[in-house]
């Protein structure tokens, strides 16, 4: 650990901070983990894509479709590249998994962990249920912890001020926030030094800067999709704008509409993954195969994807001189 849970959200504070991207986990044909190619995209996306941290294991990581040996063994990869932060997604309906989960990322040396509210049935998400399951978590490790709220996933909003009820244990330091902009702006200017608040929408990462103040973007896929070792524009205008140079920073921002309009405009219905990784693979990264029950890419859905990918005006290498 670098932190005593006491310091965990100072240490938060100090160093959850940057662009920080959801992964997605590559599979081989066989549907076999794709360690190789996984060791690969950790260096490409922490050494040449600069991103400060990585979110491992979450939803666009197929955890549902892993098991927990494959879960601590690609956390322990991420751990082991050691070029940037690493927040391990416990995430599981069982309980025990979760404990499992987070207490073998603190003893990898991982920096944080995050865990998704939990599903429950016949209106079992109280207050007091959910401040119950997250106590329960935090007393068990000294790792800090960010809550992951997402209302279509386990059917009910974490309210603004549940979430700073359960800022107050000593260990829960951020949140996932993916919800309305209206809500997490009201639990950012709610939260003060208790609760870093963070959402997945690239799109209002830089007025989240301007307007709340915020410090880290937390999480999706778009820091290694909107960009190339060649071509890092999400990168330049996130530290512009920390730079408080915000006309140039929109300037970038709106610059990369072109490349966000290419991927979500190919993107199938029902194959967000499937598209993502195979999008990955024409940037040069290991994408691979999605776990069933997801379904692949078309030969159409692929052809459309890589004319969509050509036509934006990604840099995908250094231009030479003439």
């Amino acid at each position: 650990m670098k932190y005593r849970r006491p310091d965990a959200k100072a240490y938060a504070r100090e160093h959850l901070r940057g662009i920080w991207a959801a992964t997605l986990t590559p599979f081989e044909r066989n549907l076999h983990l794709d360690e190789a190619g996984w060791r690969r995209n950790l260096r490409h996306w922490y050494r040449e894509l600069g991103i400060a941290g990585l979110f491992v294991n979450g939803k666009q990581g197929e955890f549902y479709a892993m098991t927990l040996e494959e879960r601590k063994r690609t956390a322990e990869l991420a751990v082991a590249e050691g070029a940037g932060g690493v927040m391990v997604s416990c995430s599981d309906q069982s309980l025990d998994a979760v404990v499992a989960l987070a207490k073998h990322a603190q003893a990898i040396g991982a920096d944080y962990i995050v865990v998704h509210t939990p599903l429950l049935y016949f209106g079992a998400h109280t207050s007091d249920t959910i401040f119950d399951y997250y106590r329960y978590i935090a007393e068990r490790v000294d790792i800090g912890i960010a809550l992951w709220n997402q209302p279509p996933d386990c059917g009910y909003l974490l309210e603004p001020e549940v979430c700073l009820r359960i800022a107050e244990l000593p260990n829960v330091v951020a949140i996932k926030y993916s919800v309305p902009r209206e809500t997490y702006s009201r639990l950012s200017r709610m939260a003060g030094d208790k609760l870093i608040v963070s959402t997945s929408s690239e799109e209002d990462w830089l007025d989240n800067i301007v307007e709340l103040g915020w410090q880290v973007y937390l999480c999706s896929t778009p820091p290694y999709l909107l960009q190339t070792a060649h071509d890092r524009r999400m990168h330049e205008y996130t530290q512009l704008a920390f730079q408080g140079e915000i006309d140039k920073a929109r300037a970038v921002r709106d610059s990369l509409d072109p490349v966000r309009k290419a991927l979500k405009s190919t993107r199938p219905h029902g194959k967000a993954a499937a598209h993502q990784k195979y999008w990955q693979e024409l940037l040069g990264q290991a994408g691979g195969a999605v776990r069933p029950p997801l379904s692949g890419l078309t030969e159409p859905e692929k052809a459309a994807t890589r004319a969509a990918l050509e036509a934006c005006g990604l840099k995908m290498k250094e231009r030479t001189a003439a």
